[in-house]
């Protein structure tokens, strides 16, 4: 019975070291990567939305714009930060793709016949205030003035 135990230790001591040396070798950044990190950037502005699915959208959109390394759009907060490739990019280009999946920008408005192609939890309120500071966030939550979605 020891042996057995002894067994089963040993092989999941073996398969946890080689998932953790995997990990390890998927996170390393190539020459060629470490470059484009190097001159990547990242920006953030508003986008109105309100639930998870706006957040997929929005985020899809920014996403096929190219030199678009990632994108995350904060639900609460109504910003979406942008990774780029180049720290000069034209940002229009990503205004404009959000806009055009129905979603207000800082700079364009959303597309108004892709606005009512959304979901209707997905149709925000145009006037609603977006790139909103963490501090902010956290003020309306402590009086309750969150919007619930």
């Amino acid at each position: 019975m020891k042996q057995i135990i002894y067994s089963l230790f040993l092989v999941l001591a073996v398969g946890m070291n080689s998932c953790k040396n995997e990990t390890k070798k998927e996170n390393q950044a190539t020459p060629d990567e470490a470059t484009e990190l190097s001159s990547a950037a990242v920006v953030r502005f508003g986008v109105r939305g309100n639930c998870s699915m706006c957040k997929k959208t929005i985020e899809t959109a920014a996403s096929s714009v190219e030199g678009v390394l990632s994108a995350t759009w904060d639900v609460n907060r109504k910003f979406i930060e942008v990774g780029l490739s180049d720290a000069n990019a034209d940002l229009m280009p990503i205004h404009n793709a959000i806009a055009a999946s129905g979603y207000d920008t800082e700079k364009v408005n959303a597309d108004p016949s892709a606005y009512e192609k959304l979901p209707l939890c997905c149709q925000y309120d145009h006037s609603m205030e977006m790139n909103q500071a963490e501090h902010d966030h956290e003020m309306e939550a402590e009086s309750g003035e969150t919007e619930s979605h």
